[in-house]
């Protein structure tokens, strides 16, 4: 099965685009919450939930696989925007939905905090010796510099990985990551892993956009039996190296 694509750019998609936007308005409304302080996670999501929209005709968590192999698609973990476990579990306990547009008041105001106080802690350096690669590529999850700091070791030949984006394809037109190896969609992800062909001992390192596409992929895998996986835990938002565009 081939990747889909979506012109993100053609009437019928802004047009359902412009849907989910007033129905994602409609839920906060509803439900007394509020949206991501940070914008690039909303836009993200609501994209997602349009794209899958138009291609099953709900609106699935694009955040989870969605299984086409029986007579009608069905969300892997039953996650129809807001779902149930947002509903019940994630946002009374933790403040947002996994997907992350969907956040508590309070939630909220606590990351604008955070956003505006955080200073860059990390600084990288192409000074990295072979070991310190090696430990580090190994790593179950990364940010943003640490990934950067991999990406430049890589280029000049110190370390090995492949890196896998798992967004969808219109997400990957947006902008990826420069050197990026791979692109396999979550939603299609048992249809597309394949085609990639990537082994299990070999180093993998997975992004989405904010991380919890990723993370999911990366416990699939490991399942599967791939021992090198690895996470960018905040995903390409967190990510201060070349965007391709």
């Amino acid at each position: 099965m081939s990747i889909i694509k979506i012109d993100m750019n053609s009437d019928e998609f802004q047009a359902e685009l412009e849907k989910t936007i007033k129905f994602t308005d409609k839920v906060c409304e509803s439900k007394g919450w509020v949206y991501n302080p940070q914008e690039e996670v909303n836009e993200g999501v609501q994209m997602g939930l349009a794209r899958n929209r138009m291609m099953y005709k709900k609106r699935f968590c694009p955040c989870f696989m969605v299984d086409t192999t029986g007579e009608k698609p069905k969300s892997v973990d039953e996650r129809i925007c807001p779902c149930k476990p947002a509903i019940e579990n994630e946002i009374p306990n933790e403040g947002k939905c996994h997907c992350g547009i969907f956040c508590t008041p309070e939630y909220a105001q606590a990351k604008k905090v955070e956003l505006g106080m955080e200073e860059v802690i990390h600084t990288h350096s192409r000074g990295l010796t072979k070991e310190e690669c090696e430990a580090l590529v190994n790593q179950a999850e990364l940010d943003g510099d640490e990934l950067v700091a991999l990406m430049e070791a890589r280029e000049i030949g110190m370390v090995t990985f492949k890196l896998v984006d798992v967004r969808e394809h219109m997400e990957w037109q947006m902008g990826h990551i420069a050197g990026a190896d791979k692109l396999v969609p979550t939603s299609s992800f048992f249809a597309t892993w394949d085609e990639a062909k990537l082994a299990k001992d070999e180093n993998i390192i997975l992004y989405c956009h904010v991380g919890s596409r990723s993370a999911h992929v990366a416990r699939i895998l490991k399942d599967m039996g791939y021992a090198k996986i690895g996470n960018l835990t905040y995903g390409i938002v967190s990510y201060s190296g070349e965007i391709k565009r």
